[in-house]
C-alpha cells in the first residue's frame, strides 16, 4: 500500500527536519550516489504526505528515531543483513541482482520478488523465453505480469542463488520510485527463514538448516508476547486482533507505511473517524481516502497496543479477502516498529513488546 496526496489536496509543511542520522551515516560514506541524493533531499524538504501524517498523529519513528535500546538478539546459524528507513516508513535493503545494486523494499505483503520493469530493463533482465514464442506470465491480483529470470540475487553476505523476478509496470511518482526499484517478498523470505527485527533494523536469513533456535523462548526472556503467525490461501500472513472487544484478524505487511482497518469494521463499532487528504494507493491503481480514528482498546493477541490514531480506509474486496480469510485491516511498519516486532517466518511468529 502506498501514500499519497490528492491532486487537489492542499498540504503545508509542518514542521522541519533534521538529516535522519541513518541516511546521514550512508551519505556520508561516499560510495552510493543516489543515497546521497536521498539524505540531501530530505534534508532540504520533508515528503507532503509525511508532514501531513505526523501532524494527524501517526507515527513516523523509523524515520527519525535515532537507535535505541532495542533487544539485540543474536541467531546462530542466521545471517544478518541491515535495512533502513526511508520516508513513509519504507523498510529498504540494498540488494545486488546478477551483481548490479538495486533498493528493494521488505514486504511481507508480497508473495514475489518484483522489479519495476524499466528497472529490470537497465539492469539487461527480460521475461523468460523458451524458443521464439513462449514468454513466461504470472496473475497477481488480476494483472498478468511477465517473469524474468536472475543468474544471482545477493544481500550483505547472503547468497540467495538465482530466482525468477516477476516484472511490475511502475505506478509511482518520480519522488516515490528515487527510493525503491523493486519487492523483496515472501518467496525469497520464506525459502530463507527469514528473522525480521523491525526495531534493530535487520532481517536474518537461515543459513544452517539443521540447527534449530528457540526464538520463543529468547523472545520470552525479553518479556515480548508472542503472537502466532497464519498463512492463508494466497500466501498472506494474519494474526488475530480485537477492537473494543470485537474479534478480527490483521495482514502483516511491512509493506504498509500506516495500519489501516476497513471502513466498515470501525463503523460498526461506532468509532469516529475524521477525514485527511490522504490517499491509499493498491494495486490495479485502486486508490481510497484515508480517515483517521482514535483506537483506545487493540490488541493482537494478547499484546495490548498503546492508544492512538490509525488509519480508516475502505479496503478494497482483494485486499479484505486474503484467500478464505476475511481481514479487518492491515497491519502497517509503523505499529510493527514502536512495538518492536519481531517476526519469525521458521516459527511462524509474531513478537510484539
Amino acid at each position: 500500500m502506498h501514500i499519497h496526496r490528492l491532486p487537489d489536496g492542499l498540504v503545508r509543511q509542518l514542521f522541519r527536519l533534521r538529516k535522519p542520522r541513518a541516511l546521514h551515516r550512508l551519505a556520508t560514506a561516499g560510495s552510493k550516489g543516489s543515497i546521497i541524493k536521498i539524505a540531501k533531499k530530505i534534508s532540504a524538504s520533508p515528503p507532503a504526505a509525511l508532514a501531513l501524517a505526523v501532524g494527524l498523529g501517526f507515527t513516523s519513528a523509523p524515520v527519525f528515531a535515532a537507535r535505541d535500546s532495542a533487544p539485540r538478539i543474536a541467531l546462530v546459524g542466521y545471517k544478518a543483513v541491515p535495512v533502513h528507513y526511508t520516508p513513509l516508513n519504507k523498510m529498504i535493503m540494498f540488494v545486488r541482482i546478477n551483481g548490479q545494486l538495486v533498493n528493494l523494499l521488505v514486504d511481507t505483503g508480497s508473495n514475489q520478488l518484483m522489479l519495476d520493469a524499466d528497472v529490470a530493463q537497465s539492469l539487461g533482465l527480460r521475461p523468460s523465453q523458451r524458443g521464439l514464442y513462449y514468454i513466461r506470465f504470472t496473475e497477481i491480483q488480476g494483472q498478468l505480469l511477465p517473469v524474468g529470470y536472475a543468474d544471482s540475487v545477493t544481500a550483505g553476505d547472503m547468497n540467495f542463488g538465482s530466482n525468477l523476478i516477476v516484472l511490475r509496470n511502475p505506478s509511482r511518482s518520480g519522488a516515490e520510485r528515487s527510493h525503491v526499484d523493486g519487492v523483496l517478498g515472501l518467496d525469497i523470505l520464506l525459502r530463507h527463514k527469514a528473522v525480521i527485527n523491525c526495531r534493530s533494523r535487520l532481517v536474518f536469513f537461515k543459513v544452517d538448516q539443521r540447527r534449530r533456535t528457540n526464538l520463543a523462548a529468547i523472545a520470552g526472556s525479553e518479556n515480548f508476547v508472542r503472537v502466532p503467525l497464519d498463512r492463508a490461501q494466497n500466501g498472506a500472513l494474519t494474526v488475530p486482533c480485537s477492537v473494543n472487544g470485537r474479534i478480527g484478524r490483521l495482514a502483516v505487511d511491512t509493506g504498509a507505511f500506516v495500519t489501516t482497518f476497513d471502513e466498515s469494521f470501525i463503523e460498526s463499532l461506532h468509532i469516529p473517524s475524521e477525514p485527511t487528504r490522504l490517499v491509499a494507493r493498491f494495486p490495479n491503481r485502486v486508490e481510497r481516502k484515508i480517515r483517521v480514528a482514535n483506537i483506545d482498546d487493540l490488541k493482537i493477541g494478547r499484546f495490548k497496543v498503546s492508544a492512538k490514531k490509525f488509519g480508516v480506509a475502505g479496503l478494497p474486496y482483494f485486499v479484505l479477502w486474503q484467500g478464505g480469510t476475511k481481514i479487518s485491516g492491515i497491519l502497517g511498519l509503523d505499529t510493527l516498529y514502536n512495538s518492536q516486532a519481531i517476526i519469525d517466518l521458521d516459527g511462524m511468529d509474531l513478537f510484539l513488546k
